[in-house]
């Protein structure tokens, strides 16, 4: 189902069928990808083969339009990535990018970013968390909140920030939401979530998966990685359970996931907690798409799906130039 924000006025073409590149790649991860998936361990070798390929596939592909560089923030490192015509007047997104909390970093999600400041209009920054196994739960969520502190420290006011989170960074995004709330820390502007993973007793994924089988994620493995991530933290944890987080003060949020994704009944779950709370709240479910397809940019529907997420971005907020001079304006 799609439902529409309160608050944006925009509205996206969600095509009924998906195109013949979307169909290419979901049979391809479905022939190719997804046994392999299954096999698969978030520890050793393997790991580290991963951790390297998909940096690899994000240097090869990163757009020659963009400027990006690095800073350090306080006690976070990150990567900084402008797109032409990004300008930090318009504000700024703090991008937590995905990759089962064990692998995944600035360089394999640049295109994404890339393609997030594009369509925003603003500089995405793409903090450096720690990530399991070798830094578990809390780490990479206590990242997470302390980039976000270090933004506002730099003289960005909250009103002129968006948070975007894709799949397990779905969950670092909602995990800072319910963290700034029980901080009675300000709230980002709004926040948008692609495929998020938010569930981490995972017990509701072979629902979906069984029914049609994903093309890409494992329920099995999804598993394995979110015990990397909690190593013996219960999923009922308070930080962890964002789905049962009190939602009172979360800002308007975008939710987009593909039709094929066992990850899907986690997306639903969250239009529920959020309508609960009446935030303003819209689901978006694309047909015929895999686990974060925005990152293709290739496809159509990414562009697409991008460019909506920016017009939603640029829809909440007040922004204005911050008169820090070693803000993310100075760049």
């Amino acid at each position: 189902m799609v439902t529409q924000a309160e608050t944006t006025d925009t509205t996206v073409p969600i095509p009924e069928t998906p195109s013949p590149q979307s169909a290419q790649l979901v049979d391809i991860y479905r022939r190719q990808v997804r046994p392999r998936v299954d096999l698969w361990r978030p520890h050793g070798i393997r790991l580290h083969a991963l951790r390297t390929l998909t940096d690899l596939v994000g240097l090869a592909r990163l757009d020659r339009t963009a400027t990006t560089w690095t800073a350090r923030h306080g006690t976070i490192g990150g990567t900084w990535l402008r797109a032409t015509d990004a300008h930090a007047a318009n504000g700024v997104v703090l991008h937590l990018h995905g990759g089962g909390f064990v692998f995944g970093s600035h360089r394999s999600h640049r295109v994404l970013a890339h393609e997030l400041s594009r369509a925003s209009r603003m500089p995405v920054f793409l903090p450096h968390y720690r990530r399991a196994p070798r830094y578990p739960f809390p780490a990479a969520a206590d990242d997470a909140l302390t980039a976000y502190r270090e933004l506002l420290d730099r003289g960005i006011a909250p009103e002129r920030i968006r948070v975007v989170g894709d799949s397990a960074g779905g969950h670092l995004a909602a995990c800072l939401l319910a963290d700034l709330a029980r901080s009675d820390l300000p709230m980002p502007a709004a926040a948008a979530l692609y495929s998020p993973l938010l569930d981490l007793s995972c017990t509701r994924l072979h629902e979906l998966d069984e029914k049609h089988t994903d093309p890409f994620i494992s329920p099995l493995t999804t598993r394995r990685v979110c015990e990397a991530y909690l190593q013996g933290t219960d999923s009922s944890d308070p930080r962890v359970d964002v789905l049962g987080a009190d939602k009172r003060d979360w800002p308007p949020t975008l939710i987009q996931v593909g039709d094929t994704e066992c990850l899907r009944v986690d997306a639903e779950r969250m239009l529920e907690s959020l309508r609960a709370a009446n935030i303003p709240c819209e689901l978006q479910v694309w047909p015929g798409q895999i686990h974060v397809f925005q990152g293709w940019a290739n496809l159509p529907e990414a562009r697409a799906a991008n460019d909506y997420t920016g017009r939603f971005l640029r829809a909440h907020g007040a922004d204005q130039v911050t008169t820090h001079p070693t803000g993310a304006n100075a760049r």
